[in-house]
């Protein structure tokens, strides 16, 4: 465990509440903090996780936060919070409604917190997390997405489902933002070392891919009211315990380009980097294939024209 280590969860649904069992079943942290809009209810589940954590032979104490106050000394904090994607929804259609309620609670993180690691994981996730950024005024390094651990965890799932062979040796790199013009990078997905492109044809990759960029949505429609926790909540946690830990792993996370990948500057995209403690620590450029690059300025240029439409709408009060 990593000692001390507080960290709180805005979002108590089903996402920001497996986020936190996991949490606490790992022992990642002492001290875990739900806040949601139900006191109540936030308190409940706090209580079912403690008691679970002592059933894990865990330290972990999760409790809920009456007031605002209660985030203050957080090592790490994750906004889940903000409207699900429902059936026929794009991540998109929830721009503005979200971005309202990311900004509320990045203002509470620049008071209360002002130390700490933001996790953005609202969608449409690469907007979000840029609207963090310029609503806290942290440096980039404190502000990053949960969207690459994800895509690329669904992608690694799709490759095991037409080799047959492989689960948990499948290694997927994902890059751009985190929607429909996401860039999955077959060059640099391996299966136990094996390079994919060694293992399938390109019409199986393509597939691959465009199963990969539908993943969330396949989830959505089957599941008719809400959208997937489990595996971005894993995803999530993964980000958090780099950060408690220090571990320096290389994960692709959305964060605020200075330059990296042909020049790019403030915009949000989702690229490889180093977790530490501080966040991000480095950011990891890639040699693209020609085709890569133009897909990922696509990408790029998606999320600036939601962020151009938060600008022209004014939402940005700096």
């Amino acid at each position: 465990m990593a000692k001390g280590k507080k960290v709180t969860i805005i979002g108590t649904g089903n996402f920001g509440s497996t986020v936190a069992f996991i949490l606490a079943m790992n022992g990642t942290c002492h001290n875990i903090v739900l806040r949601g809009r139900n006191y109540d209810v936030s308190r409940g589940k706090a209580l079912d996780m403690s008691q679970a954590a002592n059933a894990a032979r865990q330290h972990t104490i999760v409790k809920a936060a009456k007031t605002v106050e209660c985030i203050a000394g957080s090592d790490v904090v994750v906004i889940t919070a903000g409207a699900p994607r429902g059936p026929g929804m794009s991540r998109d259609d929830l721009l503005t409604k979200n971005a309202e309620i990311v900004k509320k609670y990045a203002a509470e993180i620049k008071e209360y917190a002002p130390d700490a690691v933001v996790v953005v994981v609202s969608n449409p996730l690469d907007a979000m997390t840029y609207v963090v950024l310029k609503e806290t005024g942290f440096p980039r390094e404190r502000v990053l997405g949960m969207a690459g651990i994800l895509d690329s965890a669904r992608m690694a799932h799709f490759i095991y489902e037409k080799l047959g062979y492989g689960a948990g040796q499948i290694r997927a790199t994902v890059m751009g933002g985190h929607g429909d013009t996401m860039v999955p990078l077959p060059k640099f997905t391996t299966v136990a070392g094996v390079p994919i492109e060694d293992l399938l044809d390109s019409e199986e990759i393509g597939e691959i891919v465009t199963k990969t960029r539908n993943g969330g949505a396949e989830i959505v429609n089957l599941l008719g009211n809400g959208s997937a926790y489990y595996a971005p909540a894993k995803s999530t946690a993964v980000m958090v315990d780099s950060i408690l830990r220090d571990t320096k792993q290389i994960h692709s996370c959305a964060v605020m380009l200075d330059g990296e990948y042909g020049g790019y500057r403030d915009i949000v995209s989702g690229v490889p980097v180093m977790i530490g403690s501080d966040g991000v620590e480095k950011v990891i450029e890639m040699a693209l294939k020609p085709l890569q690059v133009k897909k990922f300025a696509q990408s790029v240029t998606s999320v600036q024209e939601m962020v151009d439409t938060l600008k022209e709408a004014g939402f940005f009060s700096k």
